[in-house]
């Protein structure tokens, strides 16, 4: 297992060193001028007054020179300041995370709770009607992308029924109902590409655990069906879940930029298209690492607990 770790270890630093340049490379892509962004809009953009602006923010040093001067700031913790409100890059991503964190959370959490009694009745009625009938909804939702689901949502419920705001924010210290009625279509709209994903994951494990040996002697012995699937079958047929529920959550983090965008959630995501739009180089950067590093560590954590949890696996 020290081997293993050292290893992960090794590829996160690896992986995380390629987004950085990868990133910083392609910024440079971007088109317009930071400095457009950082000059008020009312001020003279006389030559000088751009070179003095680019001299001070060391934007005419070389590439390689900016990229390593940044990339020693940020193993120290400094991700920079952003160009348009001088606020520290790390200030943003903390204040915002709770809020990314808490949809990626909950569009997680409701898609389990659909996608495993959904998955579970697939398998135990593997070709017959409730089969048919949840195969066909689970079809639907990966074909119906989650910003189409979350404009359904805003219709039905902020504008039809208006049950439910359609955009906005509560935080949790504003009260937790109020915080819920602005997170639970956000969240349910993240929830339904991976409501399918993972009732088809569920269902495709379960059949193949039910087919097993001891499931069968478990059968003769008479216990219920109910005691086989949730006791039995469940736990062993969960580990593939695991593993995509890691990964899908990593993704979560930087995949939520549509979904906050269509809400108007301020989150990571929202920030980061405000950036982009801003030419905020810094803080796209700095978020364009964290979201990078976020995923490459569950993925890390996740396939270490997969390891602990099933011997073959750490035997092999």
């Amino acid at each position: 297992m020290v081997r293993v770790i050292a290893t992960r270890v090794v590829r996160l630093v690896a992986t995380l060193l390629a987004v950085t340049f990868l990133t910083f490379t392609m910024l440079e892509f971007l088109p317009g001028d930071p400095v457009n962004a950082i000059l008020p809009p009312n001020a003279v953009r006389t030559p000088e007054l751009i070179a003095q602006v680019r001299a001070d923010l060391n934007l005419d040093d070389p590439f390689f020179q900016r990229y390593f001067a940044w990339l020693g700031d940020a193993l120290t913790g400094d991700l920079g300041q952003s160009y348009v409100t001088d606020q520290e890059v790390s200030e943003i991503i903390t204040s915002r995370l709770p809020i990314t964190l808490q949809l990626a959370v909950m569009g997680i959490l409701l898609a389990l709770i659909l996608a495993v009694p959904i998955g579970i009745l697939g398998a135990y009625k593997q070709g017959k009607w409730q089969d048919t009938v949840t195969s066909a909804g689970v079809q639907v939702g990966l074909s119906v992308p989650n910003f189409i689901f979350g404009i359904f949502l805003i219709w039905l419920f902020a504008v039809n029924l208006q049950w439910l705001p359609a955009s906005n924010w509560n935080r949790l210290s504003d009260g937790l109902v109020d915080n819920l009625k602005t997170a639970i279509l956000p969240a349910s709209a993240l929830a339904l590409t991976q409501m399918a994903i993972f009732s088809r994951l569920v269902r495709a494990d379960m059949i193949g655990t039910l087919q097993e040996n001891y499931i069968l002697s478990a059968r003769a012995k008479g216990l219920s069906n109910r005691f086989i699937l949730f006791r039995h079958a469940l736990r062993p047929s969960s580990l593939s879940l695991m593993t995509i529920v890691g990964i899908n959550f990593g993704a979560l983090l930087g995949g939520t930029v549509i979904i906050e965008t269509l809400f108007a959630v301020p989150g990571i995501g929202f920030r980061l298209i405000n950036a982009i739009n801003q030419r905020d180089i810094l803080v796209i950067q700095g978020i364009t690492v964290f979201i990078a590093a976020s995923y490459v560590l569950i993925n890390t954590l996740v396939d270490l607990l997969y390891s602990a949890l099933d011997p073959r696996i750490r035997r092999s």
